[in-house]
Parts: C-alpha cells; structure tokens; sequence
C-alpha cells in the first residue's frame, strides 16, 4: 500500500479504480511571421471558436451540476473577452512579430505568473484559469482541436493537474474522485469538485510513473490522504465511512432553507464570501443568506490598467442582482501587500504588510477610490448593497472616506446618473480599529471583523511564515478579547457587527462568538450549511 499526504479540496470518502491521465501538450514552436494582423484575426478566429467549446461546457455544467458549477465556465468566458488580456497578445504578436499560438503562450505565462506571486490563496487559483483559457485558445490555433480524457468506468482521476474543462468533459458519472499533483484549493476545478461532491486532493507528491489505471485507490478529503491499492482493513473501514457520510450529507441537505437559529431562538446570518461575481451562483447554491464579504480587489489584478468605472458597475450590479434583495457587502480595494498591480506603480516595501496598502492608497490617491466608489453607488440602485472599508485605523480616516464618497455623489448628479447611498460600514482588522472601536461605532453604520489580519496584526506575526506556524494561534485570547471589544463597542451604538475572516468558519469558535452577540458570520460558500447545523445545536446563547 502507497500513502500520500495532499491538501483536501472536499472532504468526502472515495474508493474505486484509478484513471491515470498524462499530461500531453507539446511545446509550441515559435516562428517569425510576416503578416502581424494575419496572425491577430487568426486569434480573434480562434476566441470564436473558444468561446463556443466554453458555451457548450456551461451547458453541460448546468444540466449536470447546477448554476454555481456552470459559473466556472462564464469566468472563463469572461477571461478570454477580457481586453487587456486580448491587447497583450495582439502586442506581442506585433512588436516581437511572432506566430499567434506562441504570443497566446508567452501571454498566458505572464499573467499567470503575475497571480502566481500573490500570496493570496484566492488570486493564486486564478493563475490556472488563465494557462486553461490559454491553453485552449493555443491549442485551437495549433489545429490539435479539443482533448477529450478517455474514462472508461467511474474512477478515481489522477493527473498531474485537471482543469474545469477537462472535468466536465469526463463527466461527473465517471468521476468518483480526483488527485492532482499540481492545483489549488481555490481553484475552479476545485470550486467544481466542492459543488458536484467530488473527493478530491490537490499539491499530492505523486510520480505519476509509478501508477497505472486500473489500480485501486483511496481518496480521504477528511485526513488529506490517498492510498493506492489499500489493504482489506483500510477497504472495510472506507466503506463504513462511506455509508456515514452518505447519512451525513442527506442531514446536511435538510438544512438547505431552514433558519440560522439557535434553539434558543437567537437569530444569526450566515453569509458567503466571494471574489467575483461569478462566485455568487456558489454562494446560493450553498443557501448563502447573503454575501458577507465581495473582495472587489479582483476586478483589479490580473491586468495591465485599471478598470473603469463601467466594468466595476457591471460587476457589482451583476452581484447585486443575482443575490436578489439578499445583502452584498462590497469591500472597496484592498490592493497591496501580497496583493500587486504593477499599473498602480507601487514601490517595493521592506514590510508590505504594514506599509502602502487599502485604504491607504485610496486615501492618497482619491481619483481611483471615487470610479470604484461611483461604480458602487450606481450598483447600488440594483440591490441591497453595502461598502464596507478595509484596514482602518483612525476616526480621521473614516471621515476622510466620507468626504471622498460626498464627491463621488456630487459628481454623479453633476452627470443626471442615477445612485443609492448605501449602508457604509469598516473592517476591524487592526488593533487600532478594535481599540477605538466605540469612537468608530459611532460614525459606520456595522462592523465587520476581518480576523486573518487581526490576528497577525495582534500577535506581530506574519501569517504566511511558515517558520511561525508553532507560535501562530488564532485562538489566542488577546485576539478574542480584541473581537469582544469591537462586538460590544459595536453593540453599544445600536449597531451590527460581523465577522468575515477564516475564524467565522473554526466549529471551536462558533458558540464563543455567538455568546459574545456576532451579528453575522460570512465564510467559504461550502461552510454555510455546516455552520447553520452548528448554529442550530446550540442552546443557552441568549
């Protein structure tokens, strides 16, 4: 028996035969051409052509797996119309006079490189959509036409990575589980692995030499492992396992609209976080009963200019919109840090988790802060959204914001265009907001308390220091005491206060908070339901 240890993407039980699938994409040759806008209309040809393969795999994904899986494959068609994607290419193709599928090659690389060095996990994923629609688009120009992966009996995929495409294709019938080498949690593959059920592990050390269809596997997305050809003891306690999940998911299920509530009648809202659009199908799908925490700062990565104020509005109305009358929190940008664009010309900073960052460069750079900010008052208009302001530290900042969002508005009636002001609320996630947090309660109308910061900001550690892993402890009680004190400052203006970070989703946690009156828990869309159950086991919280 082989045993392997990898990052579990859904944490179900799989066993069955394994499918080996071998990466066969060749190296695309560069040539020198002649005719540059040959080569560009022969990339618009292919987008065509791209575009329908993506529309026949939204309709399969629908028909198969729901809206939220289907969503995976707008993403993607959003992606290949994005033009500053689009313009990269047709430059590359002119100024370096190189054959299409080469430019769309070096392209794709440069984008995916560029959310490769982001340090959010997130944004990371998104460089797998960008190889994938590259991809697609190189391989069309290359005449090799779309792969079909040959599945001959519902088994367990192995490959050294697997894209949305490449799942749909083999079809959930055939899929019991997966197990990648490369790939990420955030990943639209894995997005889809959570949504349709599937098993699955991603970053496994596998040598896919040593493995070939045929052999039986084990996939444990409860313990993060896959065992190949298990023993009779590991078979027998699998399918006993097996039969508990399955007696557990159809409890799940039955928690699919029914009410946030403890049995002692205290009412919590249990909403999603996303970061896009897109993601809003998985948070319904999920019974989100709202969107506690749209990370906008994706409309802004991934590019090589900023995004107008049209592109911004149709995002955020397209959310506020699909949710329905449900609330969608918008976080205004949060670039910085981990999170780099190198259009906003940005310098290098020997800390960047303490330096130039959020609200920070909207404060000193105001002309990028109102398009977002009159983006969001028109989306308003289409739903019940609220703007919330990340990394506060001071009452001067908010009145800053406020003078800031004063004239977006004038300039919004200077130009007849409708808007709404909406609820304005900030992020607790410095402990300079939770210290003064009752000062702040009186300007916002919520909080919401971004614990991943606080609790690195708390502790004077670096959260994504592997080396501090022994010392890192969200549970520390200077770290509780510090959300205390935002809920009850909170409170004691007669407001509402949320939490959004990745304590929200911690079971251990889940009755301390309610105890200490949170208002709203926003977490993973795949956590909601699991935490609506824990909500409603609790007793004596009121």
């Amino acid at each position: 028996m082989m045993q392997f240890t990898g990052k579990s993407v859904y944490k179900g039980i799989a066993s069955g035969p394994i499918a080996v699938l071998r990466n066969q994409d060749g190296q695309i040759k560069q040539r020198v051409i002649k005719d540059a806008e040959a080569e560009i209309e022969r990339v618009k040809a292919a987008g065509i052509q791209a575009g329908e393969q993506l529309r026949k795999l939204y309709d399969k994904a629908l028909e198969e797996a729901g809206e939220c899986a289907a969503a995976v494959f707008e993403a993607h068609q959003m992606l290949l119309e994005d033009e500053g994607y689009l313009e990269s290419i047709y430059d590359t193709i002119r100024t370096k006079r190189v054959n299409a599928a080469c430019a769309v090659q070096a392209t794709g690389d440069g984008f995916a490189e560029k959310f490769d060095a982001m340090d959010d996990d997130y944004m990371r994923a998104r460089a797998a959509d960008v190889r994938d629609i590259s991809n697609r688009l190189a391989g069309i120009l290359e005449g090799h036409g779309e792969k079909e992966p040959v599945v001959a009996e519902p088994s367990i995929i192995v490959a050294d990575d697997l894209s949305p495409g490449e799942t749909m294709q083999i079809g959930r019938e055939k899929i019991l589980g997966f197990v990648t080498v490369h790939g990420s949690e955030n990943s639209h593959t894995a997005i889809l692995a959570r949504t349709m059920g599937i098993p699955a592990l991603v970053g496994v050390p596998l040598d896919l030499e040593e493995l070939h269809t045929g052999m039986s596997a084990v996939v444990d997305g409860l313990e993060g492992k896959v065992s190949f050809e298990p023993d009779e003891e590991l078979r027998a306690r699998t399918e006993e396992r097996m039969e508990e999940e399955r007696e557990g998911r159809r409890l799940l299920e039955a928690m699919k609209g029914r009410e946030s509530v403890t049995k002692d009648g205290r009412r919590v809202c249990l909403y999603a976080n996303i970061g896009s659009a897109d993601d809003v199908a998985y948070a319904l799908e999920n019974d989100a009963e709202g969107i506690g925490l749209f990370r906008s700062e994706f409309l802004y990565l991934g590019r090589d200019s900023f995004p107008t104020e049209e592109e911004q509005f149709r995002a955020y109305r397209q959310a506020a919109q699909e949710m329905a009358g449900k609330k969608v929190i918008i976080r205004t940008l949060d670039i910085g840090a981990d999170k780099r664009a190198d259009y906003f010309g940005l310098e290098k900073e020997e800390n960047p988790a303490l330096g130039y960052r959020a609200v920070r460069i909207c404060l000193k750079q105001p002309d990028i802060f109102k398009t977002q900010l009159r983006a969001l008052l028109r989306a308003a208009v289409f739903g019940n959204v609220s703007v919330m302001y990340p990394m506060i530290t001071s009452v001067e900042e908010v009145r800053q914001i406020f003078g800031i969002v004063k004239e977006a508005q004038a300039e919004l009636e200077d130009r007849g265009v409708p808007y709404r002001l909406p609820e304005q609320g900030i992020m607790i996630e410095t402990p300079a907001a939770a210290m003064i947090s009752d000062e702040l309660a009186e300007l916002v109308d919520f909080f919401s308390i971004g614990t991943n910061d606080l609790t690195q900001y708390t502790l004077a550690m670096d959260r994504q220091n592997g080396k501090l892993d022994d010392f890192y402890n969200p549970h520390h009680k200077a770290v509780l005491k510090m959300i205390r004190m935002a809920v009850d400052s909170a409170h004691g203006h007669g407001k509402r206060v949320g939490i959004c970070g990745e304590l929200g989703a911690d079971p251990e946690l889940t009755e301390t908070f309610i105890r200490m009156g949170v208002d709203e828990i926003s977490v993973a869309p795949p956590m909601v339901l699991r935490l609506r159950k824990a909500v409603r086991e609790l007793d004596g919280v009121r």
